[in-house]
């Protein structure tokens, strides 16, 4: 986890909610119990431990973004496969970006829900510094932190 002045947004609670019921494709959440540990839980921003009740899900993170801030992303809008608690959890401990022990693209949008551009982290230390170049460009609204690998949402980090 890297120390940043920028937050990492799990996916919010009311959505969450509705995610454990039917996710954004539509289709019944189905929980499971993590049997290995180690998903990147998008709710409370760890890696699960074994034994954890998780479900995944479906979640479209641009869509439910626009339906807050009245953007139209358009083509932009995608949906992907997530890990969340099963059952409500107390989210994130704390404020550390997490997720940055691998490679990750930092995904830049406008306050329309277009993609701006993007940039590829390797190093954990490099996070504080792609953020601030991305939210010194004024036209970037938000920004996606993704896994390389899969190319899943992981979580976003809004300007202000």
């Amino acid at each position: 986890m890297t120390t940043t002045a920028y937050i990492a947004r799990p996916i919010a609670p009311r959505a969450l909610k509705e995610l454990r019921t039917t996710d954004d494709a539509g289709r019944p959440a189905d929980g499971f119990t993590d049997t290995e540990g180690g998903s990147p839980l998008r709710c409370c921003l760890r890696p699960s431990e074994p034994g954890e009740r998780l479900a995944l899900v479906s979640y479209a993170p641009l869509r439910r973004w626009a339906s807050e801030t009245g953007a139209t992303p358009g083509p932009y809008d995608e949906q992907g496969p997530v890990f969340i608690h099963a059952d409500a959890c107390a989210g994130p401990a704390d404020d550390t970006l997490p997720f940055t022990g691998s490679h990750r693209t930092l995904r830049r949008y406008s306050a329309e829900g277009r993609i701006l551009g993007g940039r590829l982290v390797g190093e954990p230390g490099a996070f504080p510094q792609a953020l601030r170049e991305a939210f010194d460009d004024p036209a970037v609204a938000l920004v996606h932190v993704r896994a390389v690998e899969y190319g899943c949402f992981l979580y976003e980090v809004r300007r202000g």
